[in-house]
C-alpha cells in the first residue's frame, strides 16, 4: 500500500494560519468581555443640593465630580476658572459659606446644602461689587485668567480681617483690623498671577478695606 501523500506547508503558509488562529481568539475573548466593560463603565452617581448664588440647584452628578466641575460643567458658570487643577494657584477659589476654598480640591457631594458664591454672584457689570470696581480702577489684572478667584479670594480676605482671624505674619493679635499690606500679601499668597500684577492687587483690597473702615 503507497504511503499518504503529507502536503508540504510553506512557512508563509504557517504564518498566515497562525495569524488567523490569533485573530479569531482574540475577536472572541473581545466579544466575551463587552459585557463586564460595560458595567464597569457604570459609575456611581448621587443627588446633591447646591445654593449657588442665591439659587437652589439639584443635581445628580458621578461622586467623584469636583465642586469646581460641577459649577463648570454642569451648571455653566464658567467664571471660575480651571487653573492647575491641584489647589496651587487659586484660580478656582469661590466662597462656600463665607469662607474661601479651591473648588478644585474639593467634591461636590461633600457640600450639600451649602451656600456657595462664585464671581459671577459677586455682582454684574452693571452691577460690580466694590471689589470687582477696585480691581478696574487699580488695573488688578492683565489676561484676566487668575482675576475671578483673586477678587473672591480678596473679599474673603477682608471679612476674615474684619473677624480678627491672624496670618503668619500677624504682629500684634490684638491690633484692629489686622491689615497692611504684608497682611494682604500673605493672605493672598494661594492666588497667583503670572501676570504679575500683585501690587495693583493690594492697592484695590487696601481700597476696598479703607473704605469699609
Amino acid at each position: 500500500m503507497d504511503s499518504p501523500t503529507i502536503p508540504l506547508i510553506t512557512r508563509r503558509d504557517a504564518l498566515i494560519v497562525g495569524a488567523a488562529t490569533a485573530a479569531t481568539v482574540s475577536s472572541t475573548a473581545h466579544v466575551a468581555a463587552a459585557p463586564a466593560a460595560a458595567a464597569a463603565a457604570v459609575v456611581p452617581q448621587t443627588k446633591v443640593s447646591l445654593n449657588v448664588n442665591g439659587n437652589t440647584h439639584k443635581l445628580e452628578l458621578d461622586t467623584r465630580t469636583t465642586l469646581l466641575d460641577a459649577l463648570r460643567e454642569n451648571l455653566h458658570l464658567t467664571g471660575t476658572k480651571k487653573g492647575c487643577d491641584h489647589g496651587q494657584c487659586g484660580a478656582c477659589t469661590v466662597l462656600v459659606d463665607g469662607r474661601r476654598i479651591n473648588s478644585c480640591l474639593t467634591l461636590a457631594v461633600m457640600h450639600e446644602g451649602a451656600k456657595v458664591t462664585t464671581i459671577e454672584g459677586l455682582g454684574t457689570p452693571n452691577r460690580m461689587h466694590p471689589m470687582q470696581a477696585a480691581f478696574v480702577k487699580h488695573d488688578g489684572y492683565q489676561c484676566g485668567y487668575c482675576t475671578p478667584g483673586q477678587i473672591c479670594s480678596a473679599v474673603a480676605v477682608l471679612d476674615e480681617i474684619k473677624r480678627g482671624v491672624p496670618s503668619h505674619v500677624s504682629v500684634d493679635l490684638t491690633a484692629s483690623p489686622l491689615l497692611s499690606a504684608d497682611e494682604l500679601r500673605e493672605r493672598m499668597s494661594g492666588n497667583i498671577c503670572r501676570c504679575g500684577a500683585y501690587s495693583n492687587i493690594v492697592d484695590a483690597a487696601i481700597e476696598v478695606a479703607g473704605s469699609r473702615a
